[in-house]
């Protein structure tokens, strides 16, 4: 499509497109909303709250001494390991303003994941939290890793309390196995250290390379996506221009300073790093950090402490969220908004959600390589459920078919994207590089969508899940969304398996909500509701289903085991 198509589709607020000129790298960004914003609350954590300006001292403090301490220079990689903590940010920002190179490293790698990404990107230095003091202490000699700066998770709390904590968690919770790591510094000590010295500002352009963010590898090895300071940048300025959307009165619904952001998602994973640490920088809002989603009892707690007005997860979480029984004494009288994205966001869900807390779910669409969002839903009753909404300013799609034609509106091919947050590339791997990007910029994405006539896109599948059934295409969320709204279960994956009569079926793996369905109940559900070679073939009942970090179901997995 022309890149005008979208212009008079867009809410009333929304620019048509960003002004990319008004910064030169993410730490411009950084150091200019600290000073606009310094005594505002950036992030709160474990009942500590930091401003703008103690970010600002703290993540200065941590650069200086990277830079007076080691012989790290600009362009270096270092890698960052750490959950939903305050660390994460002042590491990262203080990273960025020494020039270093930050790998997003995920905290519940496997030793052999952490050396493939720790070799892959050449990191010279690692900033870890001790629970997995072990796994560095087995993978660090395979690296080129020479600086450890080991993370407790008491860091940042009052010295008392963050004693107390750092000794249940090691003593009383045995989070923290045996390990030798001598050579390594404490956080603390570099935060203190540091603020000794005044950090030496260094030049750095758009161009500049910010983040190597390694894509989940669900094709083969995975993939360092080299995010540059300027897709970073034009991708925080896209998503806060769909943030100038007016309501009903003529006012801007998110207003600057005073959001308060729950961020359950991992700040490592780039959807929660762009959205949680970048943008809310240009708008001086407050993130609420999360550090363990999965306890479901103390993130209602939490949520019950915080008149929050904002939300980011995505559909595992919130089923999760929905279950628990105190959910519902949750006060959201003051949420404006909740987004979805990382994975295909359930009707069903999205429903319930609304139903209890009033909300509609906004779903949008990104990828890893797009630093990461491409399309975004229109807030409030403009977001059309089913879709991912609209391009975000700036950017443009189309959809091709295989021999890369492009189809016109309605018809469903793959989805290419062209923008200022498209990637530079594959780090070191100009081969895979060129399999997805071409001369003009354009990204192909692997998943299947369709355009429609209004502007708003939809995504059908990922290409390499399709289902083929006697010739006929199964889309597998299509199978999955009909039968997660069965009310007995709780979570479902769709693959394709091989079939001699009709060249592959349809498996269905289902996770019970409720003990009493069987399989032949679930088929007759699916027969009432899907014509016959979409059927699954095969209903297996499992206790879980193999995810990513971020909840996103690994059909892939599933292939393989089948």
């Amino acid at each position: 499509m022309q890149p005008d198509f979208w212009n008079d589709k867009r809410p009333a607020g929304v620019p048509n497109d960003v002004d990319l000129g008004g910064f030169r790298s993410v730490v411009e960004v950084f150091e200019r909303s600290c000073k606009t914003h310094a005594d505002r609350p950036a992030f709160s954590n474990m009942g500590v709250t930091l401003t703008y300006a103690d970010l600002e001292r703290y993540s200065a403090a941590f650069a200086a001494w990277l830079q007076n301490h080691t012989d790290l220079q600009p362009g270096d990689r270092i890698a960052v390991q750490m959950p939903n903590l305050l660390q994460y940010p002042i590491a990262v920002f203080g990273a960025l303003r020494a020039g270093l190179i930050v790998v997003n490293t995920n905290p519940l790698y496997t030793a052999r994941e952490m050396r493939h990404q720790f070799k892959d990107s050449g990191a010279r230095a690692l900033v870890y939290l001790n629970t997995f003091g072990k796994l560095v202490q087995e993978v660090v000699p395979d690296t080129s890793i020479e600086v450890l700066i080991e993370a407790r998770i008491g860091d940042m709390l009052p010295s008392l309390k963050g004693l107390l904590v750092n000794a249940a968690v090691k003593h009383v919770k045995k989070m923290v196995p045996a390990y030798s790591l001598p050579q390594s510094v404490s956080f603390k000590h570099v935060l203190r250290d540091g603020g000794r010295h005044g950090l030496k500002p260094v030049a750095l352009t758009l161009d500049d390379i910010a983040v190597l963010q390694y894509t989940g590898g669900t094709t083969g090895v995975a993939k360092g996506a080299m995010l540059t300071h300027g897709n970073l940048v034009a991708n925080m300025q896209q998503v806060h221009a769909n943030m100038q959307q007016l309501d009903e009165q003529g006012h801007t619904i998110i207003k600057e300073g005073q959001e308060i952001m729950i961020a359950p998602l991992p700040l490592y994973h780039i959807y929660a790093f762009t959205v949680n640490c970048m943008c809310m920088m240009v708008t001086g809002n407050h993130n609420v950090l999360i550090t363990n989603p999965r306890d479901i009892d103390g993130f209602v707690k939490e949520l019950q402490k915080w008149e929050f007005t904002a939300f980011l997860g995505l559909n595992t979480l919130f089923v999760a969220l929905m279950s628990h029984p105190e959910f519902k004494k949750i006060n959201f009288a003051s949420l404006k908004g909740t987004n979805s994205g990382g994975t295909a966001l359930v009707s069903a869900v999205a429903e319930r959600w609304k139903g209890m807390t009033g909300v509609t779910v906004t779903e949008g669409y990104g990828l890893t390589e797009t630093s990461p969002v491409v399309c975004a839903n229109p807030h409030g009753e403009h977001s059309r459920l089913g879709t991912v909404g609209l391009p975000v300013p700036g950017t443009t799609l189309k959809v091709i078919d295989d021999d890369g034609s492009e189809l016109p509106l309605g018809e469903r091919g793959e989805l290419c994207v062209k923008g200022p947050q498209v990637m530079k590339g594959y780090w070191q791997r100009p081969d895979a590089t060129a399999e997805v990007l071409d001369a003009e910029g354009w990204l192909k994405t692997g998943d299947v969508a369709v355009i429609d006539a209004d502007g708003f896109v939809r995504i059908v599948d990922r290409k390499k899940d399709l289902i083929i059934v006697s010739g006929f295409n199964v889309y597998p969320n299509e199978i999955e969304d009909v039968v997660m709204a069965h009310p007995k279960v709780a979570a479902c994956a769709a693959i394709g398996v091989p079939d001699e009569k009709s060249g592959e079926a349809v498996k269905l793996f289902a996770v019970r909500s409720d003990a009493s369905l069987t399989v032949d109940e679930l088929k007759a559900y699916c027969r009432e509701n899907f014509t016959g070679y979409k059927v699954p073939r095969h209903v297996v009942f499992r206790d879980s289903l193999p995810m990513t970090p971020v909840g996103k179901i690994l059909r892939r997995e599933l292939r393989d085991q089948a």
